[in-house]
């Protein structure tokens, strides 16, 4: 039987931002595919590079269980991989070259390599994936397997005779029930679990819904899945869930599509499905605010275990929110935001700042919005042009040599805006500031209203003052850099 070592280059200690956070998920991708390869008869085993430190504790790996195959297959549920963060692509060919040397047939299927394959055959990988890779890696491992020409497998590309080779695109998977449960066994699941309660006291799992997304967000790349949007039944969501409940006793879930619950009725039916089953858990999702505007639907998601919906908000500026084509309204951002919140769901908000355009107003406006909604969480980005968007055609003139971020707070604005880079670096320290500081005083008012009802939180008092002081010189720095106006 064929042996496959699967592997990804997402290495959580490699992003301190991210480590920091003590909220690593499985890769669910390279799950999926280790699934897909044991249903064609081949040995699949696992060096899952999220709680590593570094590409070369592979080795022990290639020598131990002498692989025919390497494939380091990134988690395209994970909207992480989607970045092509330097540090990640340069651990990826390190592995790559490590696994070449040992003697392995290298593939890759990642967001990066689809876009830069070039870049992968300098550094020992043999095939690349290009976009959705099951049914492409499916057929490629069995013609390899077989000896047989390769030469009519749709989304691969490889070099022949010094030559690069790019098949055609292959059509996207529609019918999602049909593919395999994840590998789940071959994941260390203590030492996820051990990271996770003793930090948050409570085990999360991810799991995927849902492929691709049908709106054009003209900043948003998608080499994985595409414009298409495709469902798995409630039934069968229903059934892993019910799966890992069972075997690894996870509290939490975070459902890691990029829209959940898109199909009219799916999210009452899997409420349903929820119910029938008396399935107890919580999750996280991430949604549009325009999708989130009746109360049947927001009902649902809460009486189904829906703790916290992440929606991409972006900016209170409806200007900014257009130049996007982005499909939604500041008000529908507050109406959706009041409605998940009586209904005892939590609302985090995605921000993007340094859209082509942003003047002074409309950060202003974004700053107003956070503060008057007060979400449960923010996540500030600038804007990350990706290969294959409207923005990134827009802008690519002006990037330089530095093409991608290093980590995920690298927070490097990459082309010509209305400020200079430092400017925006800023402003993300800013922002968080000023959103800190007013939850505090909530909760500061809050205690001067009913002082009897229980004892102040000391910490939360004083986070006032703690935050009080570098917001004003996150101000001030502000104001010098707005001088420098392009």
């Amino acid at each position: 039987m064929p042996k496959i070592l699967f592997t990804h280059s997402f290495f959580y200690r490699l992003d301190p931002k991210q480590w920091s956070f003590q909220q690593p998920y499985p890769p669910l991708g390279t799950l999926l595919a280790a699934a897909v390869a044991r249903k064609q008869n081949f040995e699949a085993s696992l060096f899952d590079s999220c709680l590593a430190s570094s590409p070369e504790e592979i080795i022990p790996y290639l020598q131990n269980n002498n692989p025919d195959f390497v494939i380091i297959y990134d988690d395209g549920f994970n909207y992480l991989t989607k970045m092509c963060l330097t540090v990640m692509r340069e651990a990826a060919f390190t592995m790559a070259r490590l696994a070449k040397d040992n003697g392995s047939t290298v593939i890759i299927c990642s967001s990066d390599s689809s876009d830069h394959h070039e870049k992968y055959f300098e550094h020992g990988v043999d095939y690349v994936i290009r976009g959705e890779g099951e049914e492409t890696l499916r057929e490629l491992l069995d013609a390899l397997n077989a000896n047989e020409s390769i030469e009519k497998i749709t989304g691969l590309a490889y070099q022949k005779n010094q030559r690069t080779i790019v098949a055609p695109s292959r059509p996207v998977v529609r019918q999602l029930d049909e593919l395999p449960m994840p590998a789940w066994d071959l994941v260390n699941m203590d030492a996820y679990r051990s990271i996770w309660t003793r930090k948050h006291r409570y085990f999360s799992l991810n799991i995927a819904t849902t492929r691709g997304c049908p709106y054009k967000c003209n900043w948003c790349a998608k080499p994985i899945y595409g414009n298409r949007y495709n469902s798995r039944s409630p039934q069968a969501v229903a059934n892993e869930i019910e799966y890992l409940l069972k075997h690894y006793r996870p509290d939490h879930f975070w459902m890691c599509d990029d829209i959940f619950g898109l199909k009219p009725g799916w999210v009452e039916q899997f409420n349903a499905e929820v119910k029938n089953r008396n399935l107890k858990f919580h999750y996280k999702i991430q949604s549009r605010v325009d999708l989130l505007l009746e109360e049947e639907t927001i009902h649902s998601l809460s009486e189904s275990g829906c703790e916290t919906v992440w929606v991409g908000a972006e900016s209170g500026s409806q200007k900014i929110l257009d130049a996007m084509d982005k499909g939604t309204t500041v008000p529908q951002i507050y109406k959706a935001t009041q409605l998940l919140k009586s209904q005892g769901i939590k609302v985090a908000f995605f921000l993007q700042f340094g859209y082509p355009g942003e003047v002074k107003n409309d950060i202003d406006s974004t700053l107003k919005m956070v503060l008057d909604l007060m979400p449960d969480d923010i996540g500030i980005s600038v804007s990350y042009p990706l290969p294959g968007t409207k923005f990134h055609e827009q802008v690519k003139d002006q990037m330089k040599e530095k093409q991608n971020w290093l980590h995920s707070d690298d927070m490097a604005l990459m082309f010509q805006n209305t400020y200079p880079p430092a400017f925006y670096k800023m402003l993300y320290r800013y922002i968080h500031c000023r959103y800190r500081m007013k939850r505090a005083t909530n909760y500061f008012m809050a205690w001067i209203k009913r002082p009897f009802a229980s004892l102040p939180n000391g910490r939360k008092v004083l986070s006032v003052v703690y935050y009080a002081i570098p917001s004003m010189v996150y101000a001030h720095r502000l104001r010098k850099f707005s001088s420098h106006v392009r």
